[in-house]
């Protein structure tokens, strides 16, 4: 095998495919990427036993052939270089020559003959969506999902689609995320949970966002193929929690704030918080928010933020990364329905313009103090997070 590629392609080839190469198994083979040369260009492939991550870019292959390379050496190599041309080849013994000018690299190889494929996907079931569209909302939720591999089926995101609602939802318990998207004709009717990895590399694909995308349901496992990249991962196998469970059916209180402020006032609070939990208390006064932190070690903090109160003086602690992570979300919609607006009305320096200076809200609706609140933009239903609180002490 030898061939010459651009840096560039080749890294980002690489980055994607080592998403799903594994460094913890024992199965050396997955701890390497395939990289194979064909007449139509150069095709890498990671494979962790349950995700396949395919990356294809145009290069000059002098000669076919297929080769595996450690995912995590290779990349970090490649990404060192220098933003040039360079030439792989492999060596009449074992191993593979990476040259780029006077750099040079012999790297150890294993045989590509045992690397497992991409298995077949089903059409059990599909959505069509612009890759944009779906971008955003798999970005609404993902934040959510949770770490803990003893409760696998929370740590991806449910997909549901009922024919006229595509809902994404994911939770750690300690929080729920739910996006919608109101569309009929998307695709058939679905229930299924998407592992957050699968979710993180689709995201990845170079796909312009408002190109149609489909993700295709089967076998027991999701399959996007488009922009010369495909992604194919196990689906996660159980039952999802009810999540509509835990939504709050009503509340008595709420808050409007803008959510720049509130973010820049609850991650100063974070510096000391850290120490404790990540505990901020907030507390409604008339039209004030009191934002407060306490660390036994460096002391506390104390911030203020103006908002409009409904029946609104109560005193509640979230753990504040959670807080920060909800309106951070509600930000990101508020923008894109800021540019949306502002390019149908407006020249595109102007549509900068009014994305960058249009003030976003978000509202925290609560009950109690010690009942789940719900955050979520002022002017948009399409998402909401429920956050548990913290004791106060």
């Amino acid at each position: 095998m030898k061939l010459d590629c651009p840096r560039k392609a080749f890294f980002e080839a690489t980055s994607a495919a080592s998403l799903a190469a594994s460094s913890r198994t024992s199965v050396t083979i997955l701890q390497h990427l395939k990289v194979e040369a064909s007449e139509t260009g150069i095709r890498v492939l990671g494979c962790d036993g349950e995700m396949w991550v395919e990356r294809q870019i145009p290069s000059i292959v002098r000669e076919t052939g297929s080769v595996c390379l450690q995912a995590s050496l290779l990349k970090d190599i490649v990404s060192s270089l220098a933003d040039a041309d360079l030439e792989l080849r492999t060596l009449d013994g074992q191993g593979a020559l990476l040259v780029q000018g006077a750099s040079e690299y012999r790297l150890q190889t294993i045989d590509a003959m045992d690397f497992p494929e991409p298995p077949a996907f089903g059409s059990d079931g599909e959505l069509t969506l612009p890759f944009g569209q779906i971008k955003d909302a798999i970005n609404s939720v993902i934040f959510a999902v949770s770490t803990d591999n003893h409760r696998q089926v929370l740590t991806g995101v449910l997909f549901q689609y009922d024919g006229a609602k595509l809902t994404l939802v994911a939770t750690d318990t300690h929080r729920l995320a739910v996006k919608q998207i109101h569309q009929e004709g998307i695709g058939a009717t679905i229930s299924t949970i998407v592992p957050d990895k699968a979710l993180r590399a689709l995201m990845g694909m170079p796909v312009a966002d408002d190109e149609m995308i489909t993700l295709r349901f089967g076998d027991g496992r999701l399959g996007v193929e488009a922009g010369g990249a495909k992604v194919v991962s196990q689906l996660l196998a159980g039952v999802y929690p009810n999540w509509d469970r835990v939504v709050p059916k009503e509340s008595t209180r709420s808050w409007m704030v803008d959510v720049k402020e509130l973010m820049n006032k609850v991650d100063r609070c974070l510096i000391l918080a850290r120490d404790n939990a990540n505990r901020v208390r907030f507390k409604g006064e008339g039209d004030q928010i009191i934002i407060a932190a306490h660390s036994d070690e460096k002391g506390d903090a104390k911030e203020e933020v103006g908002m409009v109160s409904n029946n609104g003086d109560i005193e509640i602690a979230f753990n504040g990364r959670y807080v920060t992570d909800a309106i951070k979300v509600v930000e990101a919609i508020g923008i894109k329905a800021a540019e949306e607006q502002a390019a149908a009305d407006q020249s595109k320096k102007a549509q900068g313009e009014s994305a960058r200076t249009k003030a976003i809200g978000a509202y925290f609706e609560m009950t109690e103090s010690m009942r789940p609140a719900v955050v979520k933009p002022t002017d948009d239903d399409s998402f909401f997070c429920v956050i548990m609180p913290m004791a106060l002490a």
